[in-house]
């Protein structure tokens, strides 16, 4: 896809000036247009390029960043498969007339506390700079602004309608007219978990690649087919210094991708859990059916350079929740350093909510479940949606009761 639009009021037909690239989205999900801002000369223009998710490139205006202005271009939204190469990802151009400020926002989730907008991802093309009321640090700021508001209304008005519910008071999730259930504890309600189907469909990729999978469909899930037989490799970074954190936190990935947990500094696990308990290990309630993933601890040094992975291979298309299993200090899970595949950016289920319910529901136990051993297995098991394989260099073979206490 592209189309073409013309910015400002002067028409230079007869003027061949630079082209701007601009990237859409991130490559593993970040809400963000990179550059955000640029200054341009009439006659450039400026190229957005669409990575995977669903994002938009929509003209507003500065008092309101977060909603189209009248008469301004719109993209519309234009969904890029995670499988997906550079080279075929659609683009949108836009030509600039006039050094006139323009103001540009992601129109997804517009009006709910997952927009985009309201997450900081907005653009601008000839921005006053430094102090300038209008500069683009106040029209980010604006876009926030807009975001925090969306978000305590809808916090108000879950927490209005489960007041007397019983609940306690802990309202949360979707508003009272979405369908919602209980948590596994806390008394809170979250948002009910998504219709599906089992789907078997053929895959082909080329001639001599093709097959037959099942899945699971949903409202939002990503395409099955992955970008080779054997699938794209997704690297997580899991700790560092200084940072409770998954990065990236959450992903969209295709059956036989792989997803490669690399292990940095301090002491963390990546176990798979459920949203309605995202602070615990999944539990199935079927004998027949293996538990969920469990890395393990990895205690890394500061010193190491050679970092131990976790792998595990996605079978399909539902979400897969997880979480570090750290307890000490403090919990880690409780702090929001959980991580997810395929949560769905627009809908109720999304990838902030499921970090919301871990910081609510670990806040009322974090010191009543013991952290797996520091010295437990490391080859784990696997639910249906995934398999895992373990590797690690020589800073996975360390001897783990010299340095554990430096790693909490």
């Amino acid at each position: 896809m592209f189309a073409s639009l013309s910015l400002g009021l002067a028409l230079l037909p007869f003027v061949v000036g630079k082209t701007w690239d601009v990237q859409v989205g991130g490559p593993n999900g970040e809400l963000t247009y990179t550059p955000e801002a640029l200054s341009a000369a009439p006659g450039d223009s400026v190229v957005f390029h669409f990575n995977p998710k669903k994002h938009t490139v929509s003209q507003s205006a500065f008092a309101t960043p977060c909603g189209l202005k009248d008469g301004g271009f719109h993209s519309g939204f234009v969904p890029v498969a995670a499988n997906s190469t550079v080279d075929t990802r659609p683009t949108f151009s836009v030509l600039v007339n006039d050094t006139t400020p323009v103001w540009v926002y992601c129109g997804q989730a517009s009006g709910t506390p997952a927009s985009h907008c309201g997450a900081g991802m907005v653009f601008s093309i000839n921005c006053p700079s430094g102090d300038a009321p209008n500069s683009f640090d106040n029209f980010k700021k604006a876009a926030l602004a807009v975001g925090a508001s969306l978000s305590a209304a809808a916090a108000a008005a879950t927490a209005s309608a489960t007041a007397t519910d019983g609940s306690g008071g802990y309202g949360y999730g979707a508003p009272a007219a979405s369908p919602t259930v209980t948590a596994a504890y806390g008394g809170i309600t979250i948002p009910a978990a998504p219709s599906a189907t089992v789907v078997t469909v053929p895959i082909t990729l080329d001639s001599s690649s093709t097959w037959t999978t099942v899945y699971t469909s949903y409202a939002g899930s990503p395409a099955a087919t992955p970008v080779a037989a054997a699938g794209a490799v997704h690297t997580v970074v899991v700790g560092g210094v200084g940072k409770l954190t998954f990065t990236p936190d959450h992903i969209s990935a295709a059956p036989r991708d792989q997803v490669v947990f690399q292990f940095q500094q301090k002491n963390h696990s990546v176990i798979q859990s459920s949203f309605a308990d995202p602070c615990r290990k999944l539990n199935i309630d079927n004998s027949s059916a293996p538990a969920g993933f469990n890395s393990g601890f990895f205690p890394v040094d500061n010193t190491t350079t050679d970092f131990p992975t976790y792998t595990i291979t996605v079978n399909d298309t539902a979400p897969i929740w997880a979480y570090c299993g750290q307890k000490l200090p403090s919990s880690h899970c409780g702090a929001g350093m959980v991580f997810a595949v395929n949560a769905v950016d627009d809908g109720p289920r999304n990838f902030t909510a499921f970090q919301n319910v871990a910081e609510v529901l670990n806040g009322t136990i974090a010191g009543a479940i013991a952290a797996p051993s520091a010295t437990g297995s490391t080859t784990g098991t696997t639910g249906g949606a995934l398999s895992v394989r373990v590797s690690g260099g020589a800073g996975a073979v360390v001897a783990l009761i010299a340095i554990a206490a430096s790693l909490l």
